[in-house]
């Protein structure tokens, strides 16, 4: 949103400077993005007075002039037909940069004619498009700065620009006054009053409007006049300044009249050539596939459902967004028709993107305008046509009803102190709330139409906040209740806390990325499904909910790949989705390796990560966040693991906490990342929580007898795996058998195809010291439960 500083006035009554304004503004939520001084680009352009002109001696349409300028008399060759003497002009000396022709004045000789400057026109300096002769002014010093003059003389001209940035929640901010009416009620001047015009129509207007019934929730007040006899043409001086200021082009005044209401009121409204149109207006649904040719030299297909304006030979509107060309006006109408009407925002936004059409008037009506100002805002546009283009206006014409927005609040002067932390007497704050327009009635606010974002009691003491200003907000420490305070994190998300410090704390930096895929990575993770295609992606690589962490670690691994980077450490926590309904989704743990373990170094401990990596840092995450010892390491990944690196890590068969091992080579040519990736996934909410809800340790449970270890040989078939046996050892006697490990593995010569696996068995009592006899038999029962659950021997 874009106005200028004498725009600003024109509602505000103010003595305050740009800067003041501009921080001011940013203090009350409406953020300047910048502020242009539109005086700099004229600042070495001075003012001069022509002394004499003669004609150039080879040259019919130039004359030669002596100028009296800062300098002394200096010779100037003009070709402007206004240039004479005793005029004074706008001097641009050697070395003066003019914009409107991007070019730096030098010394010249023209047709054998030294000249040492020129003499400026209005569009030579971006004034205007006036071109036919150079700038007469009626007043001014030689050698006075041209902009100090404007200054004086003419301030729109040099009027500094200031461009705010205008949140979807306020949309009385997009109009001039709203702007206005937010610095009032900070005390930065005095709202003008606006008055109403008076309109008296003097005939029916020919031309009626109806809207259909199916569309006026779409549009339930639509207003028109007709006027007749009016004057376009070119728009008085004071309104092209001010919308060439904010950049827009004037065009003629009928269009620059639509316009400024858009930008000075909130108030989007658009115009017919009454005698383009042909028969009645009819506000109602596109079927689909209708064409218009639009205001912007474009045509557009409608779909299904887009409220239009059509006459009796089809659409001449894309109600609240464009008009048609059909119906355009031009310089050569003379009979007009006004319409101010109020769209839904939703409505008009579903239909503005379907077109992809960004017009002033779909961003307003999309946030919302003052429905209630609908008539007004006809009358206002009806007497500036009639004040400058003359005509005479007709009755108005209002099809529908202005929709009833009223709404009152009760204003708590006293929780404002609970909400905000500020302390603001009860009177102050219901003197903001009648400056911002709201109708007290004893402590109920009654919201004006204008302010759509107000929709309860906090949202009144959110404004008297903000018009105080949150900035002198004074940071107060919490009040503690004596005791000890209940935890503010569920189970869950302590759980999750744990366990992402944890990955941390294991040389893992943290990835953040989007939750949305391409169907092409998601398919890779057995996703890509209609159930988690979105209706509307920000583009074609976000089309679909992610299945899995991994795909978003493995682009950025990619990306890291490609700069350089080969050694990566990355884990992600967030949730992955099997479905696009509530619920089907699940929180997950990802962290992938790639690269080696460390730099190189002169010690030679440098070496490539691999699956053990993996496995023991998925151990550390779940230990970390309580899952227990007794967990199981079995086969069974899916198949985006590699086959024979991969496992899962289990309470059972079917209750798994995590999973871990290599990449699919497949999985990683397809995502573009070089070399080995092993990772794993760990799923918190699959780990029991504990029984015990308190904070206090148990026990710590020693034995007071003395360990024993056997070692234990056993002859396997090669596709027999370790932890096979080491399960069916530890199996033997739960009580008893403390750890089970394995410490070698033989394969080769006297065995020929089969393997040997060694393990070491610890046996901790706690009743008794072991005999020699409780040994021997705890021994035999892990010789028959691994023979038992491998089918081989015992190695003699």
């Amino acid at each position: 949103m874009k106005f200028t500083l004498s725009w600003l006035k024109r509602h505000l009554d103010t003595s305050a400077s740009v800067d003041e304004i501009a921080e001011t503004l940013t203090d009350l939520g409406l953020e300047v993005e910048g502020v242009e001084d539109r005086a700099a680009r004229l600042r070495d352009f001075t003012i001069g007075k022509v002394l004499s002109d003669e004609k150039h001696p080879d040259a019919d349409r130039l004359k030669v002039c002596q100028v009296e300028t800062s300098d002394g008399v200096q010779q100037i060759i003009c070709g402007a037909p206004n240039a004479r003497a005793g005029i004074t002009v706008v001097v641009a000396k050697p070395g003066v940069y003019v914009p409107g022709i991007d070019t730096t004045i030098g010394v010249g000789r023209i047709r054998g004619i030294e000249s040492f400057g020129m003499m400026a026109s209005e569009r030579e300096l971006e004034l205007s498009d006036e071109h036919d002769g150079i700038i007469e002014l009626p007043s001014g010093k030689v050698g006075q700065r041209f902009t100090d003059w404007l200054a004086e003389n003419d301030p729109a001209k040099v009027d500094p620009v200031i461009e705010i940035a205008i949140t979807p929640n306020r949309p009385d901010a997009l109009g001039v006054r709203g702007i206005a009416r937010d610095l009032a009620a900070r005390g930065l001047g005095t709202l003008k009053p606006l008055p109403a015009p008076k309109v008296d129509g003097t005939f029916d207007s020919p031309v009626t409007v109806t809207i259909d019934d199916d569309t006026k929730d779409g549009c339930p007040v639509f207003a028109l006049r007709m006027i007749r006899g009016v004057r376009n043409g070119p728009s008085p001086r004071w309104l092209q300044d001010y919308l060439r200021a904010i950049g827009l082009r004037p065009i003629s005044f009928l269009v620059d009249v639509t316009n400024w209401f858009t930008h000075d009121l909130n108030r989007p409204m658009h115009v017919f050539d009454a005698d383009a149109v042909r028969g009645n207006l009819r506000v109602h649904r596109a079927a689909g596939g209708e064409t218009i040719a639009a205001l912007d030299d474009r045509t557009y297909t409608l779909p299904e459902g887009a409220m239009v304006i059509s006459d009796a030979t089809g659409p001449e509107s894309i109600a609240g967004i464009m008009g048609g060309a059909g119906t355009g006006v031009t310089e050569d109408t003379v009979n007009v028709l006004v319409e101010s009407a109020w769209w839904d925002p939703v409505q008009i936004a579903l239909t503005g993107r379907a077109l992809k059409i960004n017009s002033d008037a779909r961003y307003r009506f999309e946030r919302g305008a003052d429905p209630a100002f609908t008539p007004e805002g006809l009358d206002r546009a009806t007497a500036m046509i009639l004040e400058h283009a003359g005509g005479k206006a007709s009755h108005a014409v209002i099809a529908g009803a202005v929709p009833d927005t009223s709404r009152a609040y009760r204003l708590d002067t006293d929780r404002i102190e609970s909400l905000v932390g500020m302390s603001i007497p009860a009177e102050t704050q219901r003197a903001t709330l009648t400056a911002l327009g709201f109708t007290l009635d004893g402590d109920m606010a009654q919201v004006p139409s204008w302010r759509p974002d107000v929709q309860g009691e906090a949202d009144l003491v959110e404004e008297v906040a903000r018009i105080a200003s949150l900035t002198r907000l004074e940071g107060r420490p919490m009040t503690r209740a004596p005791g000890v305070l209940r935890p503010v994190l569920t189970p869950a998300q302590d759980r999750e806390r744990t366990a992402r410090r944890t990955a941390a704390s294991l040389g893992y930096d943290e990835c953040v990325t989007y939750s949305f895929i391409d169907s092409a990575s998601a398919a890779l993770f057995d996703g890509g499904t209609d159930a988690t295609r979105l209706e509307n992606p920000i583009s074609t690589d976000m089309s679909h909910l992610r299945p899995a962490l991994l795909p978003g670690l493995l682009q950025a691994a990619a990306r890291n790949q490609a700069r350089g980077m080969a050694d990566l450490a990355l884990f992600e926590l967030g949730a992955a989705f099997h479905g696009g309904e509530p619920g089907e989704q699940r929180q997950m743990l990802s962290g992938i390796l790639t690269g080696h373990s460390g730099p190189r170094s002169v010690h030679g401990d440098r070496r490539a990560v691999d699956v053990f990596d993996a496995k023991a840092d998925a151990e550390a995450v779940l230990a970390a966040i309580g899952a227990p010892a007794s967990a199981q390491v079995l086969r069974g990944a899916p198949d985006w693991w590699h086959p024979g690196r991969s496992g899962r890590i289990c309470l059972g068969p079917k209750k798994v906490l995590a999973v871990f091992g290599e990449l699919h080579p497949r999985v990683l040519r397809a995502m573009g990342v070089k070399g080995t990736v092993v990772g794993f996934t760990v799923l918190p909410g699959e780990v029991p929580l504990p029984r015990s809800t308190g904070s206090a340790r148990g026990p710590l449970a020693l034995s007071g007898f003395q360990a024993v270890e056997r070692d234990f040989a056993f002859v396997v078939a090669p596709e027999v795996e370790a932890q096979t046996l080491v399960n069916a050892a530890r199996g033997a006697d739960k009580a008893l058998i403390a750890d089970v490990r394995v410490f070698d593995q033989f394969v080769g010569g006297s065995l020929g195809e089969a393997k040997s696996l060694a393990l070491t068995v610890r046996l901790q009592p706690t009743q008794a010291t072991l005999t020699d006899k409780e040994i021997d038999a705890v021994s035999t029962r892990i010789v028959d439960k691994v023979v038992q659950a491998t089918g081989g021997r015992l190695r003699g």
